[in-house]
């Protein structure tokens, strides 16, 4: 069996593959195993790259048969890289990136920019700006296929597979190369009728004796921070009423008169502009969140991850200055 040729674990007395085939064959198995790696599972990497788990499997035996070395060490639900496994897996990063770069300097952009791309987002910018953002790239990509994953707890890009994501607020401390795109608004409103039925709301110490309706995860020590060009003032007391996991409850709830609430500016511009939703204290704000774009730590970058990156960062910057 020649060296290059990973298509069948035994000799089968058939013509050798062509040079360039049996290449490619050892390039589609690096690609596996660097996918198992940073899924840090078989069935994750399986769902990535659309082959059934049997058969992703089978591919890594195969490879560490052809390497003659053991890439995985295995039990019952997990694993991890022997040393030989994790210099297999950088060395192969490096390969598929160079792949990658002489792909992009020959082919054009139809032939490079295809496949799946995994993109993660918080759910309200993910429902509100990034569709129509996805729409542009598809537009200039039609051969492209997106899995877009909504989530508000930050994704690692890394574990989860990953291409692109989008993160508001600090980025932490895990691996990634980051783009800031702006600032996300956040606006403090109610509803005409729920400002009819309570008592007016002139100063933030006022803010206290108030339903508050707020998501999980902010806010959680019913503390409002605020500011204002004339005043600073770093918290207010707020008195939850009720906490939801997701932004659309609350806005409905806001918008049904039942308390008031913070809403990140693109969810909000349609209800303020006729009338549904007016702003509390509109001389102070709500510290706004930045916005960055973060694809993992590599180089070069691939030249489809790229381009998407460049079309989707062109995207938001107009949204969010438009």
């Amino acid at each position: 069996m020649s060296r290059h040729d990973l298509s069948s674990p035994q000799q089968t007395g058939k013509r050798p593959a062509h040079g360039r085939e049996r290449r490619v064959n050892l390039l589609e198995a690096m690609r596996i195993y660097v996918r198992v790696v940073e899924r840090g599972s078989i069935s994750g990497a399986a769902r990535d790259l659309d082959i059934g788990q049997p058969a992703v499997s089978e591919r890594i035996e195969r490879l560490e048969k052809y390497l003659g070395c053991q890439l995985l060490l295995r039990n019952a639900r997990t694993f991890q890289c022997t040393p030989e496994g994790s210099i297999f897996h950088e060395r192969s990063k490096s390969v598929l990136g160079a792949v990658e770069q002489a792909l992009a300097e020959v082919a054009n952009d139809e032939q490079i920019v295809k496949g799946t791309i995994r993109i993660a987002a918080p759910h309200c910018f993910g429902e509100t700006i990034l569709p129509e953002g996805l729409k542009r790239v598809m537009d200039s990509y039609p051969r492209l296929d997106i899995e877009l994953a909504l989530n508000d707890k930050v994704a690692d890009l890394v574990t989860e597979g990953v291409d692109i994501s989008f993160r508001l607020g600090p980025l932490g401390d895990s691996a990634y190369i980051a783009w800031p795109l702006g600032q996300i608004r956040r606006l403090l409103v109610a509803s005409p009728a729920y400002l009819q039925r309570h008592a007016a709301i002139d100063s933030p110490a006022q803010l206290a004796s108030h339903s508050f309706i707020r998501v999980k995860g902010t806010f959680d020590a019913d503390q409002l921070p605020l500011s204002s060009d004339a005043q600073i003032v770093d918290s207010v007391t707020i008195r939850t009423a009720i906490k939801t996991t997701h932004w659309r409850p609350m806005y409905e709830m806001v918008l049904a008169g039942v308390g008031i609430g913070v809403l990140e500016e693109p969810a909000a511009t349609a209800a303020i502009a006729d009338g549904r939703l007016v702003r509390v204290l509109p001389d102070y704000e709500v510290p706004p969140l930045a916005l960055n774009l973060l694809i993992r730590p590599q180089r070069p970058v691939p030249a489809r991850v790229r381009k998407i990156v460049d079309t989707l960062k062109a995207f938001v910057s107009e949204a969010l200055q438009g």
